[in-house]
């Protein structure tokens, strides 16, 4: 059975995904498709719209056959360490042939030969990086420029020249160094985006739109309607059935009381512990907490931007004080000597299969439930930490009776056959 793997966040899953997901089985001639997907806390730092079983649901029904979840430790963090995490759990599966990711550009060339140029960060590109830095620039953009100019260095002008700096094609970068790094067998692919973009926050189409544009319509609107056109009818009924509960959607705005909570109940050293939280961004936050005119956290973030600070790394860090995630977990050492597990979120019937398959060639114990670990795994424990904060978000009663749902649940499975 020929599997591709994919690496997503779903939130929500929408018709964008959709057409990611059967164009990657199309040009990879994929049987199965396992995807890696965060979990209640995503990359740029923000909780996600709906629950990590609700988005496995909708995955399930839009046409993956195993759902793996991405730790924490891994899923709120820059390029750099997410594509490794979800990479390195893609591999230790032993079933995924291939896995494909969007790009703005659709084209893999230039993406390979960058990977394959500065795979193992040369001195050259090292001394690159620093300078760049050193002008006070963001590290994604400095990351990226310095990218372009080792090429263009090594005489290979026609890959510096490419967007390296475009969203996607940064985590396609990362991904695919991740693959170098561990000596990955999986093939990759790319598909082009279309009709919307990573971060576009306006719907241009009828029927695609990114899903920052859909988690914008739901959050201003408080309605569901305008997202219908959008999304596949399976994940407008799950986005039905939690809103209707209460249990959707969810943003910052939920965490801001337990965010200012943690924060001030901190000094400016335990601050700095924390991870995500460097160069006295600890001093810039406590002093800007009496500058808050309401307890809202887009007026926190107004208060702390600035251009070395992008909007994601400050909602990462202030994320890392909301899950109480110290600097000494999230070490270079700690991230690159990988995940020690396997966990399911989901599976359909043929994910059944795979999971049989995975019993011989899985190079990671395979997880059904936290209640069902060997050994306590940290980031394990980390996982079911965020899973907690997250249900506090909820309503009060849905939010008690969830606490601990890690150690409860089974891996969803679909009731009916797609």
């Amino acid at each position: 059975m020929r599997t591709v793997g994919l690496i997503v966040e779903y939130n929500p899953f929408h018709n964008g995904h959709l057409y990611h997901l059967q164009q990657s089985v199309k040009i990879t001639e994929a049987d199965a498709v396992v995807a890696v997907m965060s979990g209640h806390f995503l990359q740029r730092g923000e909780p996600a719209l709906l629950d990590k079983w609700s988005r496995t649901k909708t995955a399930l029904e839009g046409g993956c056959d195993l759902v793996i979840e991405l730790p924490v430790a891994y899923a709120t963090q820059a390029a750099e360490w997410f594509a490794y995490g979800a990479v390195t759990l893609l591999e230790a599966t032993g079933i995924v042939d291939s896995f494909c990711f969007g790009t703005e550009s659709g084209d893999l060339g230039p993406l390979l030969q960058a990977a394959e140029a500065i795979a193992h960060e040369s001195s050259a590109f090292k001394s690159l990086l620093k300078q760049l830095l050193q002008t006070g620039i963001s590290y994604p953009s400095a990351y990226s420029q310095a990218v372009s100019a080792y090429l263009s260095n090594q005489g290979n002008t026609s890959a510096a020249n490419f967007p390296f700096s475009l969203p996607n094609h940064t985590l396609a970068l990362h991904y695919l160094l991740a693959l170098k790094r561990m000596d990955g067998e999986m093939e990759p692919f790319t598909i082009a985006r279309e009709k919307a973009q990573y971060n576009q926050t306006t719907a241009s189409d009828s029927q695609i739109a990114s899903a920052t544009a859909i988690r914008k319509l739901l959050l201003d609107q408080r309605s569901l309607e305008g997202a219908r056109s959008f999304v596949p009818d399976s994940t407008f009924r799950t986005l039905q059935e939690q809103w209707s509960a209460g249990h959707c959607p969810i943003s910052w705005e939920q965490f801001t009381n337990p965010l200012l909570h943690a924060i001030v109940t901190r000094s400016a050293t335990e601050l700095a512990c924390l991870h995500e939280v460097t160069e006295g961004l600890e001093h810039r936050i406590r002093r800007s907490l009496p500058k808050l005119a309401a307890r809202q956290f887009d007026d926190l973030l107004a208060l702390l931007k600035t251009k070395r600070y992008t909007r994601t790394k400050l909602q990462r860090a202030l994320l890392a004080i909301l899950l109480g995630h110290a600097k000494a977990d999230f070490t270079a050492e700690k991230l690159a000597s990988g995940i020690e597990y396997i966990r399911i979120l989901g599976f359909s019937e043929k994910g059944k299969q795979l999971l049989r398959r995975m019993r011989h060639s899985a190079k990671l114990p395979v997880l059904l439930s936290a209640a069902r670990s060997p050994r306590p795994y940290r980031y394990l424990e980390l996982d079911v930490q965020a899973s907690s904060v997250y249900m506090l978000g909820m309503p009060r009663e849905a939010a008690f009776q969830s606490l601990y749902r890690d150690y409860i649940d089974k891996p969803v499975t679909l009731e009916t056959p797609r």
